[in-house]
């Protein structure tokens, strides 16, 4: 195991936090196919007072994973048919997480085509980098700090950070809680000449 696998107190803060510290870091799946791997690009933060948050209405069996611990994943099905990976951030109950949005592929590039059906757009996108992973509702409350689905430490830090409104959603349309790496063309929507950089 590698050792710069993030551990759970990395995520066991705000997630508005964490979603700017995962920017650069890897997100890599060891299955019996083979090692994929990307480097997060796009993220989106999701607290428990936030109506567009799945934690908003409290615990449910669906929503349960949510509520675990730091460190784990919460996947979910949306409109039916994109897995969408999320992992746990502050402590156990409160109910908050990060979406991860966006990768840069980095390892095993044939192996995503393959599952994509595609040579282009692999993981500019939540729903397609689970597919370009192979991760589906079967990780669901799995540790990320440990076993074949990890996030590691990446390299350099970003040269540059845009933070802006979330996409997708209906509910907290107006919270800034969108954080990508400024001018990557792995982005699932590339932010306006007018949006916040740091």
């Amino acid at each position: 195991m590698s050792q710069d696998v993030l551990k759970a107190d990395f995520y066991d803060r705000d997630p508005r936090q964490v979603a700017v510290d995962l920017l650069g870091c890897v997100l890599s799946h060891e299955t019996p196919e083979g090692r994929t791997a990307g480097v997060i690009v796009e993220t989106e933060a999701y607290r428990p007072e936030d109506p567009a948050c799945h934690a908003y209405k409290g615990p449910t069996m669906r929503n349960r994973n949510i509520f675990g611990p730091p460190g784990i994943a919460y996947v979910y099905l949306s409109y039916g048919t994109h897995n969408l990976l999320n992992v746990v951030c502050e402590p156990e109950g409160v109910g908050s997480a990060v979406l991860i949005r966006a990768l840069r592929p980095s390892d095993g590039e044939d192996l995503m085509e393959r599952r994509r059906g595609r040579a282009h757009d692999l993981c500019n996108g939540p729903g397609r980098l689970t597919q370009a992973l192979g991760v589906d509702l079967n990780y669901d409350g799995q540790d990320l700090t440990s076993g074949s689905l990890t996030i590691s430490e990446g390299g350099d830090a970003p040269q540059g950070i845009v933070q802006t409104t979330r996409i997708g959603i209906t509910r907290g349309t107006e919270l800034p809680w969108r954080y990508l790496i400024d001018g990557d063309e792995n982005v699932s929507v590339p932010p306006r000449a007018t949006e916040m950089r740091g």
